[in-house]
């Protein structure tokens, strides 16, 4: 995904940071959805380090959503439930069939959104636009999770390196 221009007002900016969320969204119910929807038995199939991983994905794009929340509510602008976005993914997507499957679909996840930061930094930074909310503050926020999304893409390709 690529931005491919600059970011010019408040309603653009918003518009950037509400994708975001829902990106966080999905990526929030994509590594909660094998743990929540299999079976008992399939569940349990599925590894500590592996549960673990996805256990703090989930944690992690749910702390990353409530900070371009706080960004979003001081631009005056409201955005999807999580509930919403939940039951849209519960819909489209199944659960993986095996951890193989469980591993890629949290790499991609976790490369998605890094890739989405990173444009969305690069269009922010080379906008001269005055925001309502502090430039600095908005770079900040978007900054640290960009890093936690790279840190993310990094715990998912040792795992996926040490089952191979």
């Amino acid at each position: 995904m690529s931005l491919g221009q600059r970011v010019s007002s408040d309603h653009q900016l918003t518009r950037l940071l509400q994708i975001g969320i829902v990106l966080e969204e999905v990526v929030e119910s994509r590594a909660a959805h094998p743990l929540e929807s299999l079976p008992a038995d399939e569940r349990e199939a599925i590894d500590a380090e592996v549960r673990t991983l996805l256990e703090d994905a989930a944690a992690e794009s749910a702390e990353h959503r409530g900070r371009l929340e706080t960004l979003v509510d001081d631009l005056d602008a409201e955005t999807v439930p999580y509930e919403e976005i939940n039951a849209l993914v519960d819909a489209r997507y199944g659960p993986p069939e095996d951890t193989d499957g469980v591993l890629y679909d949290q790499l991609c996840n976790e490369e998605t959104a890094y890739k989405f930061y990173d444009d969305l930094i690069e269009a922010i930074e080379a906008s001269e636009t005055d925001f309502s909310v502090d430039r600095e503050r908005v770079l900040e926020t978007l900054y640290a999770i960009r890093a936690e999304e790279k840190e993310g893409v990094q715990e998912v390709t040792d795992v996926m390196e040490r089952r191979a």
